[in-house]
């Protein structure tokens, strides 16, 4: 008998203990989910004041009523009271929401749906997010805790240290601190506005990344721009895909553009544009620089001044141009290396070039030369007085020398120290040679053509044109002159000592100002040596 309860006694252990395995199992299998080899970890509840079943809501649905607190793996939530549907691993909370995840992130709002399954958080009404000094404020967010991601749907603000940040959809990381922002997008601070369709932003560095089209608006300039970045901390930027810089009646546009604004310092690479709108001078290259502080903007490789203040517009190109605004009241333009400009009424090139709207002089220097329809100016240095939208007189300092092109053969000459060209409506009126002064000149009869070459020498020399034909010609206080017939002309007796024509080097037009032409060897214009001090 002894033996025999032994055995019965043997068999109850061994069949209770396949019961509590299979509760174990069964208790197991409903938290796993077929498709994931992983087991889901329940909701635990850690404290509430009192706890009931609701039947009439759903079979298993538990009612927990004050100080509720539960916890999933390392997050906890809390809340006034909540339903807990054990079976499904999932809560309804209400009330004073709050989640907790770690010592760093805290989510408040009046409601909560939480699956632990999926590890999804719905938290609405007055919901706001912190993660340290960053704070995101809607009243619609959903919080993953697998992907460490909540974004909001209907509207929300996030704001840090440096900025507030609002549009209608967005999402954020508190792991990588990073912000995505779609659809009415506004950054502000103190200092600017950002107004975008979608931006990223980094909490921690305080960097907008733009990454469709946007408007930066601050007290002294606006930028536009659809992809970028901006250091709000820092006020720098760079900025591409064909943004654009105004301040005031300045506009700086490039292929990408970088822009310190603490500085107000910007540039522009690829295809770079500047504008003054309010002086209609427009300056282009590959590259460019302006500080809307001190006014200066610089302009180099392929650069182009448009001047289109009258209504023939100047054309100029050279290696590098600046412009800058003087003393608040005038401005200044300097282009340097390989002058070419172009416009109807005028062309010229030379080394370098100045101009002034204190005196509204053009200076040209170094192998300056100039055109006017027939007419080809050259010297030591040359000076253009403008008077509105024409020309007033030119001024030629120094080894002055004057041709005009009758055909390909004949040309009239003058030359000396000094040189003025006076101009009425556009056209060459008058020259006055002032100093040494030399002519070769070839009448002209009306049926007859040329007649001879008139070759003179005198202390001074004028005359007066119309229509581009000589009118009148005075020398004085004496003259030396001596007529040849065009027949006994001698080849050498043709031209003046250092006569050049350098028709070759004249722009033709606006696109030809980036033509580079070499200068033939020895075809620099040449200072005579009877003129040398």
């Amino acid at each position: 008998m002894h033996k025999i309860s032994i055995k019965i006694f043997d068999r109850h252990k061994i069949l209770l203990f396949v019961v509590l395995c299979l509760f174990v199992f069964s208790g197991f299998a409903q938290n796993v989910d077929p498709s994931d080899s992983t087991p889901k970890k329940m909701i635990y509840i850690e404290h509430v004041d009192r706890l009931s079943f609701d039947k009439d809501r759903i079979a298993d649905a538990q009612l927990l009523v004050g100080n509720v607190v539960f916890r999933h793996d390392s997050s906890y939530m809390f809340c006034d009271s909540a339903y807990f549907y054990e079976l499904d691993n999932t809560l309804e909370a209400f009330g004073n929401v709050r989640l907790e995840q770690g010592d760093t992130l805290f989510i408040y709002g009046d409601y909560l749906h939480y699956n632990g399954n999926t590890q999804l958080a719905k938290i609405r009404v007055n919901v706001r997010m912190l993660n340290r000094d960053v704070t995101l404020f809607t009243d619609s967010l959903n919080y993953d805790r697998l992907t460490d991601l909540g974004y909001y749907f209907d509207g929300g603000i996030i704001v840090d240290a440096e900025n507030e940040l609002s549009s209608y959809f967005g999402e954020y990381s508190p792991t990588t601190q990073l912000a995505i922002f779609n659809d009415s997008v506004v950054l502000e601070n103190p200092q600017m506005m950002l107004f975008s369709d979608t931006l990223r932003y980094n909490t921690e560095y305080k960097i907008a990344t733009i990454l469709g089209p946007s408007t930066i608006v601050s007290d002294s300039t606006t930028v536009y721009s659809s992809l970028g970045w901006y250091d709000t901390a820092k006020n720098t930027s760079m900025l591409l895909d064909r943004s654009r810089i105004v301040s005031g009646s300045k506009i700086l546009e490039g292929d990408s553009v970088s822009f310190n604004r603490a500085l107000g310092v910007g540039e522009a690479f690829g295809n770079m544009f500047i504008k003054d709108t309010l002086q209609q001078v427009e300056l282009y290259g590959d590259y460019g620089y302006y500080n809307e502080k001190t006014q200066y903007a610089f302009a180099t490789e392929k650069a182009m001044l448009v001047e289109a203040s009258t209504q023939d517009t100047l054309y100029l190109h050279a290696d590098s141009i600046i412009m800058q605004t003087v003393d608040s009241i005038y401005r200044e333009m300097r282009a340097y290396d390989g002058v070419r400009f172009f416009r109807t009424d005028i062309q010229g090139v030379c080394d370098s070039m100045q101009y002034s709207t204190r005196d509204s002089v053009l200076c040209m220097y170094k192998n300056p030369i100039l055109w006017n329809q027939t007419q080809q100016l050259s010297g030591d240095t040359i000076h253009i007085y403008p008077n509105d939208s024409t020309i007033d007189f030119i001024h030629v300092k120094e080894y002055a020398f004057s041709v005009q092109e009758i055909d390909s053969a004949y040309y009239n000459q003058m030359k000396g120290n000094d040189l003025k060209a006076f101009f009425e409506k556009g056209e060459l009126r008058e020259i006055l040679i002032e100093g040494s002064a030399e002519s070769i000149y070839y009448p002209i009869e009306e049926g007859k053509g040329i007649i001879g070459n008139n070759k003179t020498k005198s202390g001074f020399l004028s005359i007066l044109l119309k229509e581009n034909k000589l009118e009148r010609i005075k020398f004085w206080p004496a003259v030396e002159g001596k007529m040849t017939p065009l027949a006994e002309i001698l080849a050498e007796s043709k031209f003046l000592q250092d006569f050049k024509w350098f028709e070759y080097l004249r722009p033709k037009d606006k696109q030809d100002i980036f033509t580079k032409i070499k200068r033939a060897a020895g075809d620099s214009p040449k200072r005579s040596s009877k003129f040398v001090r």
